[in-house]
């Protein structure tokens, strides 16, 4: 997949092509269905599937203090999109100056004269233009007079319950993991690079990776969790901590990661914690002998659910 950045990208080539456009946080199913309708079309008419996504979420510009965390790094949404069979991606940064657009110029200048498009495909909730003016309907509506057709793909719906970023991000927030791996198709990872820590896991006998995040990224509710950790190529499974270390008095909240059957140093390297399951609330203990009983049985607990099978460490 060919991955290009900015407006001054475009004109991507010469050829026709299909596009879709959206924010694709967390690329979850729904988005995966749109993505996947796009490069069928795109193969039935023989030309590039291309889609288009932004740097930043819109609120971040349009009611900034009240966008939501994300799911997923551009690194790895890049990466999940790659893999719907997607021939380019253009990132755009989403500014003031852009959301000012009108309907009519994202119309012209992205998708008929950078993208040349001949035929769009967008989820049932796409909007884009100034005050989110514009909409499918529009699409389908005006594409002629872009030189373009255009579909929409409905929302996806599980059990009666419509897949969302929101409502997987509510999900995580309240530690449920069962709904986020159902409507995304894949388990919950967080993507961070490991830094220096208190070293209270070495005392304690289970020294943790700590992890830095990007700052809009959304971490799951405070508990303990089971899961695994990626780092040099290699995966592990872990215990995972996202909380404030209680027992040794408030600390700002963060991630840690105690990799089984592991001794080396990860600091400065880039990691990718996956959720598999919670296991318990982050309480306060009394004392250190009865924080390092209830690590010990995070830590069985771990290994029981899970799957050795899946680790490439040796």
């Amino acid at each position: 997949m060919e991955r290009l950045e900015g407006l001054s990208a475009l004109p991507i080539a010469a050829e026709r092509s299909v596009v879709t456009v959206g924010f694709f946080d967390g690329v979850h199913v729904g988005h995966r269905a749109v993505l996947a309708t796009t490069v069928e079309a795109a193969v039935d008419r023989g030309v590039p599937a291309v889609a288009v996504t932004f740097d930043r979420h819109p609120r971040e510009i349009l009611t900034p203090g009240r966008e939501p965390r994300l799911l997923t790094t551009v690194e790895r949404k890049a990466a999940l999109i790659e893999e719907t069979g997607i021939d380019v991606l253009l990132v755009l940064p989403f500014t003031a100056e852009f959301s000012s657009w009108p309907p009519e110029r994202f119309m012209g200048e992205v998708l008929r004269d950078g993208l040349r498009a001949e035929h769009c495909v967008m989820g049932a909730n796409f909007t884009f233009g100034y005050k989110a003016a514009g909409n499918v309907e529009l699409l389908i509506e005006q594409g002629a007079v872009y030189g373009f057709t255009a579909e929409r793909v409905g929302l996806l719906d599980l059990d009666g319950r419509v897949v969302s970023s929101s409502s997987i991000r509510d999900a995580l927030a309240a530690t449920d993991l069962t709904w986020p791996t159902r409507a995304l198709g894949r388990r919950f990872v967080l993507d961070g690079t490991v830094v220096s820590g208190a070293g209270r896991g070495h005392v304690l006998g289970y020294p943790t990776a700590n992890l830095r995040t990007w700052p809009r990224l959304l971490l799951p509710g405070q508990g303990i969790y089971a899961g695994r950790a990626e780092a040099d190529g290699r995966s592990h499974i872990a215990a995972i901590d996202v909380g404030t270390n209680p027992t040794f008095g408030t600390e700002p909240l963060h991630v840690e990661s105690y990799l089984l059957d592991f001794d080396g140093d990860l600091v400065e390297r880039p990691m990718a914690v996956e959720f598999w399951a919670h296991l318990r609330d982050e309480v306060r203990f009394e004392d250190e002998d009865a924080l390092v009983a209830a690590i010990a049985e995070d830590v069985r607990r771990t290994r029981e659910l899970v799957d050795p099978v899946a680790d490439s460490s040796g």
